[in-house]
């Protein structure tokens, strides 16, 4: 990297956001933008979207862009000059490390989807840094090892998922009285798309159906988890780690009104819980100001115009063939270590090959079932693991997939 950058005159928080092109990213520039006052935008990296990345630097004007792909980085470099923007373009997952852990940054939004954000989740948390974390795969592959990074560096973990966010801000701010006090963590899903569609026609779900989210905005592979319910099963993992609960205390509800964002039963059977409108920015918001609070740019609730809140369980045997991606959370977490990284593996390549027309919707649960039930765990002690642990497994589903994938009929 360039040589250290001479302080700012001022007393903002620098951000830096890992996947500022996706819908969390961008939606963080939305909440930033309300307070200039507060904050600096540091750094923004994406994959691979340099024209959409060009436009964001010019909007923000930050220090520093990254791009994975070195040719598209050097044109941005190009036209960031020709913009006459003080950003400077860097290239390359070891710039996405170098901006993760720079020592003039404060906070970090880690929004890359994937397994591919855990390299930059983990050297942000030894870093020490304010980490808002909406990246489940941090936890859900990194578990352990993860938590112990965010302990070593005295890093700020604050989760940005709606549910997660609504857990933390249902909690006492004393986290020692998390044990004793928590019963049991409702965690609510929608239901996605499908929540009344008949499972003998799963077969003929289509990409475009399955990405129709009813209530929220998300990219393409969340939105298709979303469908499958196997984003509340990364939730349920996650938020084990994030609450230290076992797999014993959390329980899923449909709500399809998406208002209340999940709950927390006490002890005593006291149930608090978060509510609003299903937009990201509230949870940035709050991730960004904690303890404080400060507006977020998202519409607040009328509760003249909520006729009702409605919530299914999901032991109904029609829900339980519409979803049968969600008890693979329980199944993983009672498994060996190293079982949920597994798990994570074989529904990204699935997620992949469905939106690619490789594999037909209802197949999704075949390769992650088939996936964990072949790959043998270990106990992964190293990144270096978990990258080859995650390898093993997609290498198992792809393999699934080529046998017995089919196109959407």
């Amino acid at each position: 990297m360039s040589a250290p950058i001479s302080p700012a005159p001022d007393h903002r928080r620098r951000v830096a956001i890992l996947g500022s092109t996706g819908s969390i990213g961008t939606s963080t520039l939305d909440v930033l933008a309300l307070h200039p006052d507060r904050f600096e935008v540091f750094a923004l990296c994406a994959a691979t979207q340099g024209e959409r990345l060009l436009e964001q630097c010019q909007r923000h004007r930050p220090r520093f862009a990254v791009l994975h792909d070195a040719i598209r980085a050097c044109e941005l470099s190009r036209q960031c000059r020709e913009h006459g923007l003080p950003t400077e373009v860097l290239d390359g997952p070891q710039a996405l490390l170098d901006i993760a852990t720079h020592e003039d940054v404060d906070i970090v939004m880690a929004a890359i989807v994937g397994v591919a954000g855990l390299g930059s989740c983990l050297a942000a948390a030894r870093a020490g840094k304010r980490l808002l974390l909406a990246n489940k795969e941090a936890l859900v592959v990194g578990g352990a090892l993860f938590l112990d990074a965010v302990r070593t560096g005295g890093a700020q973990l604050l989760p940005i998922d709606s549910e997660h966010s609504a857990i933390f801000q249902s909690l006492p701010a004393d986290r020692t009285l998390w044990a004793s006090q928590i019963q049991k963590i409702l965690l609510t899903a929608s239901g996605g798309p499908f929540r009344q569609r008949d499972p003998a026609t799963f077969a003929q779900i289509t990409p475009a159906e399955a990405c129709a989210h009813p209530n929220w905005v998300m990219g393409k592979k969340i939105t298709v988890d979303s469908a499958t319910m196997m984003n509340k099963a990364l939730e349920v993992i996650e938020a084990c780690y994030l609450f230290s609960v076992a797999p014993s205390q959390i329980e899923v509800l449909i709500h399809p009104q998406s208002v209340i964002h999940s709950m927390v039963q006490f002890v005593d059977h006291c149930v608090l819980a978060q509510l609003g409108t299903p937009d990201m920015k509230a949870p940035i918001a709050y991730g960004l100001s904690w303890p404080d609070r400060m507006a977020s740019g998202a519409a607040a609730l009328d509760f003249g115009q909520i006729a009702s809140l409605h919530f299914e369980t999901l032991d109904s045997p029609l829900h339980r063939a519409r979803f049968p991606c969600l008890p693979l959370a329980w199944q993983a977490l009672q498994g060996p270590a190293g079982s949920t990284a597994i798990l994570n593996a074989a529904n990204e390549v699935a997620v992949e090959a469905f939106l690619s027309g490789q594999l037909r919707f209802d197949q999704i649960f075949a390769v992650n079932a088939e996936t964990m039930h072949t790959v043998a765990p270990w106990n992964p002690s190293s990144l270096d693991d978990l990258v080859a642990l995650d390898a093993l497994a997609r290498t198992q589903a792809r393999d699934w997939i080529a046998r017995h994938g089919r196109l959407c009929a």
